[in-house]
């Protein structure tokens, strides 16, 4: 299982997507939220979007690995789904640093902590800004936790800059074949 974090607008989800369009052994790990779909995103796809009286009923029911309250909403991934993903396939997680702290309580989880950062703080704000994804509320909600999330890199197995996406997708795959090779040998 592969995690992928990063303080918001680095490009993680992005990374992911190239992830699995290249390897299809690995399967996406889609978590519920409570936040209201952008217009780009598919429910079951993107997300499962859920509203805050659900998300709490599974909570409460703890049936997730993993969740964390982002913005003032939920996100959260479903130990059914893992569970059931993992038999056939690889996971990539598309996650925060809290949901990476939740699953790495896990021992019988095998996990590769990976955490993106982008060159600096002004091209953060740049990428958030371009990706026209969020209002400008948002936006500097997103960049003011950046200092929040960073702090979170210690964490993670390896850390990388994402100065551009080609090579720091490059980078990420050597890591994760790296990983595969470890783990073969040790079978």
């Amino acid at each position: 299982m592969v995690i992928l974090s990063s303080p918001s607008g680095v490009g993680k989800t992005t990374i992911t997507k190239k992830i699995q369009q290249k390897n299809n052994s690995f399967q996406i790990s889609v978590s519920h939220t409570t936040r209201l779909a952008r217009s780009n995103e598919v429910d079951g796809v993107d997300y499962h979007f859920v509203d805050h009286i659900n998300f709490e009923k599974l909570i409460r029911e703890k049936k997730f690995y993993e969740y964390a309250k982002i913005f003032e909403n939920y996100y959260g991934t479903l130990k059914k789904n893992v569970d059931e993903n993992l038999k056939k396939n690889d996971i990539l997680f598309d996650i925060d640093w809290q949901g990476t702290k939740q699953l790495s309580e896990h021992k019988n989880l095998n996990l590769l902590k990976i955490f993106l950062i982008a060159e600096n703080k002004e091209e953060l704000k740049k990428r958030l800004v371009k990706r026209n994804q969020n209002s400008k509320i948002e936006i500097d909600l997103r960049f003011q936790s950046f200092d929040e999330d960073v702090k979170h890199w210690k964490d993670y197995d390896y850390v990388v800059i994402n100065k551009n996406l080609d090579v720091c997708f490059k980078q990420i795959e050597e890591i994760i074949n790296l990983h595969k090779k470890k783990l073969s040998n040790f079978s």
